[in-house]
């Protein structure tokens, strides 16, 4: 039962940042954009975050400043890929699929880069302080961890992970209760019909990418500051952002069961560490969820449901003349 426990706290922690990141693509799909960028801009909050961190405590000292600039960068790094995205491909009218594509390669360029620099810099390898990384590792209900059963598997996380289920529960609240987030999905289907109703598609569509940008930035920087415990791994984000994507269809663009399914998927990339299958080699056991991800794949093209189905207007550029 313990190990259960465990694995469940462990699949929660490990889902956090798919859940950031996920809930970001949904915002960006249902106005109309397919951003496949996603690695990339998980890869841009993970170096945004912790370098930002890091120099700030070269300065200033370690803290919950530290901590604060650490997020605020994070996002606005999130945003800044995003609004690249944006710009190519809603005023450019540049290709989505190659965009996207384009942004993953630079965004892991641009990460890789300035990790190197500060590691030359810092002598070695980039490490921010336990006092910073302490912030984002701070569970403000441990004290209800003690209850049986209940308490370990609600109250034991970190905050972040809090902030993930409440940004979800919010994003899914926008767009099924209010007449915002009603405008937003007409975007999606069919933004010629919404444009004709007086809907600005471009203001849409900008800010849904940008503010789905700024989550993945959070969700690579939980990989980068809790994930590697502030120390910069090249390797950090390690697929998560194609996983986050893949998800995307799973929670049939829902980030209320995107909720459950980064749980599920979070489950799979650890359940190696507490249930291990003897004889069946590490690496193979760690490729579950990659594998679980083509099947899911397989499964959500069979299915027939307009409700469950991408917007019908995602990755496809508007041009307003053809109307």
């Amino acid at each position: 039962m313990q190990t259960l426990i465990n694995l469940i706290n462990a699949a929660v922690r490990s889902g956090t940042p798919l859940l950031l990141a996920t809930s970001g693509e949904i915002l960006t799909e249902k106005s109309g954009n397919l951003n496949l960028g996603v690695e990339g801009i998980m890869y841009m909050g993970a170096i945004g975050g912790l370098g930002s961190a890091w120099y700030f405590e070269q300065a200033f000292g370690s803290g919950i400043l530290a901590a604060i600039v650490c997020f605020v960068v994070a996002f606005l790094l999130g945003m800044l890929g995003s609004l690249i995205y944006s710009i190519l491909t809603i005023t450019l009218r540049a290709n989505q699929n190659v965009t996207g594509l384009t942004l993953t390669i630079f965004g892991t360029g641009f990460a890789k880069y300035f990790g190197e620099h500060m590691g030359n810099q810092a002598g070695g390898y980039v490490a921010v302080s336990k006092q910073t990384t302490g912030i984002f590792t701070y569970a403000p209900f441990a004290s209800l961890a003690d209850i049986p059963v209940v308490g370990p598997l609600l109250f034991s996380y970190n905050w972040m992970v809090y902030v993930a289920i409440i940004f979800a529960l919010i994003m899914g609240w926008f767009l099924n209760r209010t007449r915002k987030g009603l405008m937003l999905r007409s975007v999606g289907e069919d933004p010629a019909t919404a444009d004709t109703a007086g809907i600005s598609v471009t203001r849409y569509r900008y800010g849904a990418t940008l503010i789905g940008g700024g989550l993945g930035g959070l969700g690579g920087m939980y990989m980068a500051m809790v994930g590697q415990n502030g120390i910069w791994a090249t390797d950090c984000v390690s697929g998560y952002g194609w996983l986050a994507i893949a998800l995307v269809i799973f929670a049939t663009w829902s980030p209320l069961r995107a909720i459950y399914c980064a749980i599920i998927f979070g489950g799979l990339d650890v359940m190696y560490m507490y249930y291990p299958i003897k004889g069946l080699p590490t690496q193979i056991y760690i490729m579950l969820p990659y594998a679980v991800t083509i099947l899911v794949l397989i499964f959500t093209s069979m299915r027939q449901s307009k409700e469950h189905n991408i917007p019908a207007g995602t990755g496809l550029n508007y041009f307003r003349e053809d109307r």
